[in-house]
């Protein structure tokens, strides 16, 4: 067997993971006021930041490309691949995986699996490093399927939101809402859930008691089995240092890599953000 990995940029690879031969990234295009960029192209996160604070409206995320997906597979069986794996961002936030489950039966000689993911970010990120490692230590298809089965279902984010006013932007929550969550200074704890949709896990009163709540959680999540824990943010990397510092004097001794929130999570969360995101470790 010879297998492919395809994901898309909303995946958080480390610089080496992203040079693997066999491992194609698929682009999600962003469009600010009128503007269309690609990330990591001509858009660096930190300017996706300053663009989105300066635009009157939203960014606009696109899908990634299905004509580009299909080129790849296309391509995949010419370069003598037999199978393909697809990993992409969760079918909560986007319409892509749907759209895409057509393709997995249009090559004649390449076995092609699109799991839904339920998530992304650092999280997808994972899930891509360890269906690279296991192709590496030569595992069969199913058996690789099996274990990111269960990677899949264990896998969880909790995201603390800084910008009430940015959820008024997105229609997530009502301006009186807003205005009343930022009296009494609201900080609101999202999560992606079971069906991988972002949706309010609890609302709390000051981002210092939000950022303790996020630590309890984690420990709650955490507490039997072993993971790897990724904190990440919206462009807010003395916040993410914080927490790490946080989290390591609670006692979590996991390495606790930090990853930035791109486009696609940025526009849905704005500015100021804090997560983490564990997956379990599978051998």
């Amino acid at each position: 067997m010879k297998l492919a990995i395809i994901t898309d940029s909303s995946a958080s690879l480390t610089f080496s993971e992203s040079q693997k031969n066999n491992l194609f990234v698929l682009t999600i295009p962003v469009t600010i006021d009128g503007e269309s960029y690609v990330e990591g192209l001509n858009l660096t996160v930190e300017e996706f930041y300053e663009k989105m604070a300066q635009s009157k409206d939203l960014p606009m995320t696109s899908q990634p490309s299905l004509l580009e997906l299909e080129e790849i597979l296309a391509s995949l069986k010419e370069q003598g691949y037999s199978h393909a794996i697809g990993l992409f961002l969760s079918s909560g936030i986007s319409g892509f995986y749907q759209n895409i489950q057509y393709l997995k039966d249009e090559f004649d000689g390449l076995t092609v699996a699109f799991p839904d993911t339920k998530i992304t970010s650092a999280p997808l990120g994972m899930m891509v490093e360890n269906v690279l490692k296991w192709a590496e230590m030569g595992l069969d298809f199913e058996t690789i399927l099996s274990k990111l089965d269960q990677q899949i279902q264990a896998t969880k984010a909790f995201i603390m939101v800084d910008d009430l006013n940015h959820l008024v932007k997105g229609g997530r929550l009502s301006n009186g809402a807003a205005l009343l969550g930022n009296l009494l200074s609201i900080k609101p704890i999202l999560h992606f859930t079971s069906e991988g949709k972002i949706e309010v896990y609890e609302k709390v009163r000051t981002e210092k008691k939000a950022i303790k709540r996020l630590i309890d959680i984690l420990q709650e999540e955490t507490a039997e089995g072993q993971y790897q824990i990724a904190i990440i943010h919206a462009n807010a990397p003395e916040k993410a240092e914080n927490f790490k510092v946080q989290l390591e004097e609670a006692g979590v001794n996991s390495a606790l890599p930090i990853a930035t929130f791109g486009s696609v999570i940025g526009t849905h969360l704005g500015e100021g953000a804090v997560a983490f995101g564990i997956s379990p470790i599978i051998e």
